[in-house]
């Protein structure tokens, strides 16, 4: 049975790099994969547990010091020799280096690692990928706008793109899922917009509360996640005078039927790689408005698949936003359900994971045996 070891910095806190392996991980155990995860610190929470559930071996290193710490790299270089995984795949930048420079010590048959965001992070982040590009069999990334900046800075010599996937049958229209959400929240007539992801600068928010401030009184909007803005992001609202039209949910376990009992998903983040949560959004039939950013593009089709609209401009997204709003419930349940099909024709999970078998299944073939640098490329 072939083994394959998933690599990321960690588990306890979710987002959509560590959904995506989630995904991944449980989705080539059940084509008969020998799945491993192992993270470089924390203890993996609750997906520790769901992946022992599925049969997936989970590791933390343990790193408290990041890279730094050397006791981490002792721990992978036993589990290494002990296990002997034919694929180390790694997500995100410290996981790929931990990967890329453990070979040396000790030989694997592939590494591959996996560039997440269009950004392309500090000088450091940039070199660090230079150094060790030799290390890696293949880089690739989550969408063509990522390998575009990646291969811009010099990261790498080559990339190839294979798009996140998203579980079509979990994520999907549900009308009581709907109704009963709507329910509790007491709305009838008003558009409720739903938005997902960290309270960090790079989603946003201040922006879509601007714009929120801009729409009719009838517009809804909740907003799952945390982060380090939170309590300026409610201050922001209340200066707007919106407490009573935005409601921040803090983490959310079941994100699914806020999609599902939405009218509309909205997305403000100046980058992206290929967001998970409009994918999802698009899985659940549900039309999108979002920033006009690399990632973005890839999934929406303007004026097809819902909106996009400039980056950093409030009266850009309420313009958008207020399209969505004035277009008919027909002509919505229209655009969402060419959203999902596009979601099931380019993003689906399964068309992702044939994608990974068949790049691990290759690169196998052309390395038989572990080495020390990535012989075959």
């Amino acid at each position: 049975m072939n083994h394959v070891a998933l690599l990321i910095p960690g588990l306890d806190r979710i987002g959509g790099a560590e959904r995506q392996l989630m995904l991944l991980a449980k989705g080539l155990r059940g084509r008969g994969w020998r799945v491993s995860v192992v993270a470089l610190s924390g203890t993996g929470g609750d997906a520790a547990a769901e992946l022992a559930g599925a049969g997936i071996a989970f590791l933390s290193l343990e790193m408290r010091k990041g890279l730094a710490d050397p006791r981490g790299w002792l721990r992978f270089h036993r589990w290494l020799k002990q296990e002997k995984p034919g694929v180390v795949h790694a997500h995100l930048p410290h996981a790929a280096w931990m990967a890329r420079w453990s070979r040396l010590a000790t030989p694997v048959r592939v590494v591959v690692d996996t560039l997440h965001s269009s950004s392309t992070g500090t000088g450091v982040r940039r070199m660090g990928y230079r150094l060790s590009d030799w290390l890696s069999n293949e880089v690739t990334a989550v969408s063509h706008a990522v390998a575009a900046a990646h291969l811009a800075a010099e990261m790498a010599a080559k990339i190839t793109v294979i798009p996140n996937g998203v579980d079509m049958d979990a994520w999907r229209p549900d009308a009581a899922a709907r109704a009963a959400v709507r329910g509790e929240l007491a709305i009838e007539n008003e558009f409720l917009w739903f938005a997902a992801g960290r309270l960090e600068p790079v989603k946003d928010y201040p922006t879509l509360l601007a714009a929120m401030a801009q729409l009719p009184s009838t517009a809804r909007l909740v907003i799952a996640g945390t982060g380090p803005l939170e309590e300026q992001l409610r201050g922001l609202a209340s200066q707007l005078c919106l407490q009573s039209r935005v409601r921040f949910l803090g983490f959310e376990q079941d994100v699914r039927r806020w999609m599902q009992a939405a009218d509309g998903f909205v997305l403000s983040s100046r980058w992206e790689g290929l967001p998970m949560a409009l994918l999802e959004a698009a899985a659940c039939a549900l039309p999108a408005v979002a920033t006009d950013v690399p990632g973005t593009r890839e999934v929406i089709v303007h004026g097809g698949t819902g909106w996009l609209a400039a980056q950093g401009d409030p009266r850009a997204l309420a313009e958008a936003m207020t399209r969505l709003m004035h277009t008919s419930l027909d002509g919505r349940k229209t655009i969402g359900e060419q959203a999902r099909q596009r979601a099931f024709d380019s993003f689906s999970l399964e068309l992702a994971l044939t994608r990974w078998e068949a790049l691990y299944s290759d690169l196998l073939q052309r390395n038989r045996r572990p080495s020390r640098r990535a012989q075959m490329r």
